[in-house]
């Protein structure tokens, strides 16, 4: 698969950026939080991501009209890295007493970058891969991605003991940089060339998909229960329950981050290892998967101890990677190639608006009611994942 150039001049773009990404969340929530001591403070951080990547994705179905895929996403990554370049220039210049609003703004920006550039990339795969490579190739991509993550996290947090935030976000300028250089090598995607429609019409065409197709009506639901329960695994979520309900220091923030892809890790070198098994067994992974990320998320909420908050991370990370990977196969292989990118900007929609309302309202709730009750909220919708999975088997086969 590694001998595909265009694969792996994706995978490693994407890569890059996926560090200069963890990197750069670190250092914002460490500001952020640095600054108000305040888990609703910090948890405007994932809603206005979510909120700016949900206007994005509705715009992007009239952009794919106008530019190739792959020139869409080099595009997007540059301009990210012209904002970030801002962001390292802007809080070297103001030391220790950045404006908080404005660090905001930049937030906004690069997130409304990443809701055109992630339905994009996720549809620019079934270009570059024969269809009957998917399901390894998205197991191989998993898994490179995650090990990067991996030591994204477990370094990340620990980075701030040895750099300022202001030389980490010159390392995310540098690494978004190499990024772009790489996404510009992609080999052309050729440009549909739709009738001409009216504007409302391109943004209903990833709906009309979703509705037509039984399979991806039932992904669409699963995804909105998933985002809403993913809510919890925000940073700022995640470091409120380390330092209140495990009675830890910050660093065991990056521990469960680290862990948590560690097993996705291990669940995506499961799909790459059997994956002519799993094909054939795709119902029974995606309604399992769930159903065991649910119990486990369960054991998490009632930890009390970092080393069984780190087990039941690495498990969850696991069993939700099983579920995962043949759910993307599965809507990768729903519909037809031109279709991709408007029905991935749908379900972008859907995750990216509710994952934002979820993470402002669980950051509420974890002040409100305990940092705890929110885990346990979390586990319940997993569970109805599960049953819808399980209820509507027959679509995946």
């Amino acid at each position: 698969m590694f001998k595909n150039r265009s694969f792996s001049l994706l995978l490693t773009g994407q890569s890059l950026a996926d560090i200069g990404d963890i990197l750069y969340i670190v250092s914002v929530i460490s500001i952020i939080y640095r600054f108000t001591n305040s888990a609703i403070a910090t948890s405007f951080v994932p809603f206005i991501i979510t909120t700016c990547m949900l206007i994005s994705s509705l715009l992007t179905p009239l952009i794919t009209t106008k530019v190739s895929l792959n020139q869409l996403l080099t595009i997007s990554q540059g301009f990210k890295t012209a904002v970030i370049l801002g962001l390292a220039l802007y809080v070297q210049w103001v030391g220790d007493q950045p404006m908080i609003g404005f660090v905001f703004l930049l937030i906004a920006m690069v997130a409304f970058l990443d809701g055109c550039a992630n339905p994009i990339r996720q549809s620019l795969l079934p270009h570059y891969v024969e269809e009957k490579d998917l399901l390894r190739a998205n197991s191989i991509a998993e898994t490179v991605i995650q090990s990067i993550q991996v030591g994204s996290w477990f370094v990340g947090s620990s980075l701030l003991l040895l750099f300022t935030t202001s030389q980490l976000i010159w390392g995310v300028v540098v690494l978004f940089f190499m990024a772009t250089l790489l996404l510009k090598l992609l080999p052309d995607v050729a440009r549909m060339e739709r009738p001409q429609k009216k504007k409302w019409v391109l943004f209903m065409q990833g709906w009309q998909s979703i509705h037509q197709t039984p399979v991806l009506k039932v992904a669409a639901r699963m995804d909105l229960l998933e985002s809403m329960a993913g809510a919890v695994w925000v940073a700022a979520i995640l470091l409120v329950f380390v330092e209140e309900a495990l009675q830890a220091s910050s660093q065991w923030w990056g521990y469960l981050n680290g862990i948590f892809f560690i097993g996705m890790i291990i669940g995506s070198m499961i799909c790459l290892k059997w994956t002519k098994f799993i094909e054939r067994k795709k119902a029974m992974f995606i309604s399992g998967g769930a159903l065991l990320s649910a119990i486990f998320t369960l054991f998490f909420a009632v930890s009390i101890t970092p080393l069984m908050a780190l087990l039941c991370s690495l498990l969850i990370g696991l069993c939700g990677q099983l579920k995962n990977i043949p759910q993307q196969t599965m809507i990768q292989t729903s519909v037809s190639k031109e279709k991709l990118p408007t029905v991935y900007t749908s379900l972008n929609v859907i995750v990216t608006g509710v994952f934002g309302l979820s993470s402002l309202m669980m950051g509420m709730l974890s002040e409100w009611y305990g940092i705890r009750v929110v885990f346990f909220l979390s586990a319940s919708m997993l569970l109805l994942v599960s049953v819808i999975a399980y209820k509507n088997k027959t679509s995946f086969t």
